[in-house]
C-alpha cells in the first residue's frame, strides 16, 4: 500500500511540476512582440476599413441602426462606445483615436496601455455591429488584444524599446525573460487548439466532409472565388484527398502541434490551409490572421532568427556593404 501511495504521490508532483514548467517559466518575449506587431497591423487594417463608409456602418441612420441592433440581441444590453455617439464630427473623432491606438500598438508605443485601449475599442466596434457584421476575422482579431494585454509585447521590436535605449544612451540589455510573456503566448496556443478541434468537430457533421466534396463545395461557389478552381472537377480524387486530410489535420492539431518532431509539418498545414482559404476564396485577412495566431508556437530564437537578419539584410541595401546591425540581437 504505501508503494501505491509513493507512486501516485510522485505522479502528481511530477504533474504539478510539468504544469508549473508549462506555465510559469520565464520566456524570451519575442514571439509575443512578433505577433504584437502583425495583430496590431490586422486590427489598424480591419478598422481603417470601416472608414470607407463610417456612417453608413455605424452612424444612427445607418445600414445597422441601433434599434435594429437592439432587435437582434435580444433586448440584452452589449456595451459600445458608438451607442452613445451620433455627432459625424464626433464619431470621426472616435473612429481616428481607434485607428490611432492600434496603430501605436503595432509599434509598439505605450505598448501596455495601447493593449488594454485596442482590445476595449475592438470589442466595442464588434458589439455595434453583432450579430449584422460580426465573423471569424473579427473574433480572433478580440481574441489576440485579450492575451496581448497580459504580457510584455513592447519589450522588443517596438517604440518603446528604442526609447528607453535612448534614455540608457544607446547601450540596453536584451529584454529580460517574462513569466508574463510566457503565459500570453500560452494562452494564445491553447485558444488555437480549442478553435481547430471544434472547427474540425463541427465538419465531422456536415455530409460534404464525409464523401470528400466539401472542398469542391468551397471552391466552386462564385461568392468566394478569388481564382478560377473549377478544374478540380475532373480531379475527385484530390479533391477527396484535400477534404479529408484538412478534417483529420483539424482534429489532431491539438495534438501534433506540441511535439517538436510534429510541429513544423503542423505549422506548414495551418499555412497550406489559411493560405487556402486567403487566396483561393478570397478572405485574405481571416487566413492571414489565423497565421498570426499560429505564430505563437514559433519558438523565440527562430522569430529572432528572422528579424535580425532581415533588419541586416536591410540595413546592408541601405548601406550599400556589410554593416553591422548592433541593436538587432537585443530587440
Amino acid at each position: 500500500m504505501n508503494t501505491v501511495t509513493c507512486a501516485v504521490r510522485d505522479y502528481l508532483r511530477g504533474v504539478a511540476k510539468a504544469w508549473n514548467a508549462f506555465w510559469f517559466t520565464a520566456a524570451d518575449p519575442a514571439t509575443l512582440a512578433a505577433i504584437r506587431i502583425c495583430a496590431g497591423a490586422m486590427l489598424f487594417y480591419t478598422h481603417l476599413v470601416w472608414s470607407l463608409d463610417l456612417q453608413a456602418f455605424f452612424g444612427p441612420d445607418g445600414w445597422l441602426p441601433p434599434d435594429l441592433m437592439a432587435d437582434l440581441q435580444e433586448g440584452r444590453y452589449v456595451w459600445s462606445h458608438f451607442w452613445f455617439v451620433e455627432s459625424p464630427a464626433l464619431m470621426w473623432t472616435v473612429h481616428l483615436f481607434g485607428l490611432a491606438v492600434f496603430a501605436s500598438l503595432t509599434v509598439g508605443f505605450c505598448s501596455r496601455a495601447m493593449s488594454v485601449l485596442a482590445y476595449l475599442i475592438a470589442v466595442s466596434y464588434v458589439n455595434r455591429i453583432l450579430p449584422g457584421a460580426f465573423f471569424g476575422l473579427d473574433k480572433i482579431n478580440c481574441m489576440l488584444a485579450m492575451y496581448l494585454i497580459i504580457g510584455p509585447s513592447g519589450a522588443c521590436y517596438s517604440v518603446d524599446r528604442w526609447l528607453a535605449r535612448r534614455r540608457a544612451g544607446g547601450c540596453l540589455d536584451p529584454p529580460t525573460p517574462s513569466v508574463a510573456a510566457n503565459v500570453a503566448v500560452r494562452m494564445i496556443q491553447l485558444h488555437m487548439c480549442i478553435i481547430y478541434l471544434f472547427a474540425g468537430l463541427e465538419k465531422l457533421q456536415g455530409v460534404h466532409w464525409w464523401d470528400g466534396t466539401a472542398v469542391w463545395m468551397s471552391v466552386a461557389n462564385s461568392e468566394y472565388q478569388t481564382f478560377d478552381l473549377t478544374g478540380l472537377a475532373h480531379h475527385p480524387t484530390l479533391v477527396a484527398l484535400l477534404t479529408h486530410v484538412t478534417v483529420f489535420w483539424e482534429l489532431f492539431y491539438c495534438a501534433l502541434i506540441w511535439h517538436p518532431l510534429t510541429r513544423p509539418i503542423t505549422l506548414l498545414g495551418a499555412v497550406c490551409v489559411h493560405g487556402g482559404i486567403a487566396l483561393g476564396l478570397g478572405m485574405i485577412t481571416f487566413g492571414l490572421v489565423m497565421l498570426i495566431g499560429n505564430m505563437a508556437f514559433l519558438p523565440p530564437w527562430f522569430v529572432r532568427t528572422v528579424v535580425d537578419r532581415s533588419l541586416e539584410w536591410f540595413t546592408r541595401g541601405r548601406a550599400g556593404g556589410p554593416t553591422r546591425v548592433a541593436a538587432a540581437s537585443t530587440g
